[in-house]
């Protein structure tokens, strides 16, 4: 079952591409007619592109990686802002820091640094700074929050990115690309294609189509969670099981020694535990 459908597409106007004098002739393949002198996207190869970028961000989530959502376009920002930050996924839609990846260790030090500030207020270091410092710190604390609070919980390299607008972003790619980190993006009819390793054809001008798409994903990615959440609770759960089965099975064998006679197949039992607790952590 897919998780969008045409209609839903259709009614956010997931369909309309740009300008038929501004196309790029590589996002030919996604394009499906020209009306009024305006490219229309075909939603059927829409629902099925979204399907697979839904997948790979769910067993993403499910293996605890990180997807970055880099967005900062004034249509998208605020709508990618609030559904990365309910999965817990760094985003960027502010000015996209130069080097953010390729340069990471320096982007860093810089979240550290907001850090050290955050542990001055709170130790009560920063009150005893003089004024024009505190004034300086402050506005330091503020200009680094700004451009990096999002992604302060970043502490390696994203394990793929979502953008929204390879043109605006074409930083952010480039960069992305140079690492071999996957992109996953919504890409307009105006847009190149080529270096996006998921392409979602789609509008990315109109703010439900923006939000339409994210939350789609960010759903897909809350689901990878859950499971993550419930694979471990599994995995706590199978040590101690298999320490109860230890426990009595060890009584058992002692049994079996003081009664030799009684028991008949002294050696069946003991076998028979570790394959329980294969099935216990494979479930």
């Amino acid at each position: 079952m897919s998780r969008t459908n045409f209609q839903d597409l259709l009614d956010a106007g997931v369909h309309f591409g740009h300008m038929k004098r501004k196309w790029n002739p590589k996002m030919g393949p996604y394009i499906y007619m020209e009306k009024n002198g305006i490219h229309i996207i075909d939603l059927h190869k829409t629902v099925v592109k979204i399907d697979e970028a839904a997948n790979v961000m769910k067993q993403l989530a499910r293996a605890g990686r990180k997807v970055l959502f880099v967005a900062t376009k004034k249509q998208a920002k605020d709508i990618v802002a609030e559904n990365a930050k309910a999965v817990n996924m760094p985003y960027v839609t502010e000015r996209w820091p130069g080097g953010m990846l390729t340069n990471f260790p320096t982007i860093r030090k810089a979240v550290k640094k907001m850090n050290t500030i955050d542990k001055m207020i709170s130790d009560g270091t920063f009150e005893t700074l003089a004024k024009r410092e505190r004034l300086q710190v402050t506005r330091q604390r503020a200009k680094l929050e700004k451009n990096l609070g999002s992604i302060a919980d970043l502490n390696r390299l994203p394990s793929a990115l979502f953008v929204v607008d390879v043109q605006k972003e074409i930083n952010a790619v480039k960069e992305a690309n140079r690492l071999n980190i996957p992109v996953i993006a919504m890409v307009d009819t105006c847009c190149d294609p080529t270096p996006i390793d998921y392409v979602i054809p789609a509008n990315d001008d109109a703010a439900k189509s923006i939000s339409l798409i994210v939350e789609t994903l960010c759903k897909a990615i809350g689901e990878g969670l859950e499971e993550r959440k419930l694979e471990k609770e599994k995995e706590k759960d199978a040590p101690e099981k298999s320490e109860k089965d230890d426990t009595a099975t060890n009584g058992k064998k002692i049994r079996a020694r003081r009664q030799p006679a009684a028991s008949t197949e002294p050696d069946d039992e003991p076998v028979e535990v570790p394959a329980k607790e294969e099935e216990a952590k494979t479930e």
